[in-house]
């Protein structure tokens, strides 16, 4: 069986303490990164900003329908004029001047009626901008919050970041002063169980938390001080504390 001296196992624990606050860390970070705020205002942002591109698309071919009802309206105003400077000018067989008469009365109807839609097509292009400014502002007040909320965790993030590096620092100094044989066995534990060492006290495992069984107990006791045992449940290695019986 491995073997260490009884004070080499007992610092085992400062080396688990380190290791332990390090995942919580880890687990801190994690939780960071994935705040629940984040995937909410991501999703609203998402629905905002496909309906503010409906609305984008709306006002854009209203706008096109509105230079087209200006287009119309102008063609018929200039054919107007230019039928009335021919009926001003009073040349030309009557007939033809009645013709023209008649035409301008049309064109007259005509422009009415184009100028009605204009004026239909003008009316929804301003409801559609409104609607647009609006949901623009809903995007951009997502996106205020999106980016208020980033740059918290990123505050955050970078506190926790800043204590697990000096944790780790610590942890590095500690593990060198360790002989390499028990070190070893340690960090493999450590990888294989998630716990590497844990306190045996008054006959609990502090690293499953279960009492353990009195044929458990009696094996351990005949162990000698500095040999190293393991627990039953959990696979880590247990230190013996003075009160551990």
């Amino acid at each position: 069986m491995a073997k260490a001296a009884p004070a080499e196992q007992l610092r085992l624990l400062d080396l688990q303490a380190l290791d332990g606050r390090i995942r919580q860390l880890d687990n801190r970070i994690k939780v960071l990164r994935d705040d629940p705020r984040l995937a909410d205002l991501n999703a609203g942002l998402s629905v905002a900003q496909s309906d503010l591109v409906v609305l984008n698309t709306e006002v854009e071919d209203t706008r096109r329908q509105l230079t087209r009802a200006e287009t119309d309206v102008e063609q018929v105003a200039t054919r107007m004029a230019r039928d009335e400077a021919k009926l001003n000018s009073g040349t030309g067989l009557s007939k033809d001047l009645v013709a023209l008469q008649n035409d301008l009365a049309s064109l007259a109807k005509r422009r009415s009626d184009l100028e009605d839609a204009e004026l239909e097509v003008m009316e929804r292009l301003d409801d559609a901008v409104a609607r647009q400014e609006k949901q623009q502002g809903v995007v951009s007040d997502i996106s205020r919050s999106l980016s208020g909320i980033r740059a918290e965790l990123v505050g955050q993030i970078g506190e926790v970041e800043a204590e697990k590096q000096a944790v780790q620092a610590q942890r590095v100094e500690l593990a060198a002063s360790f002989d390499a044989g028990l070190l070893g066995l340690y960090e493999r534990t450590l990888a294989k169980r998630g716990v590497g060492a844990a306190r045996l006290f008054h006959g609990t495992s502090e690293g499953s938390g279960m009492q353990l069984s009195p044929g458990d107990l009696a094996d351990i006791r005949k162990a000698a001080e500095d040999e190293i045992v393991f627990c039953p449940d959990s696979g880590c290695i247990l230190v013996r504390s003075p009160e551990w019986n």
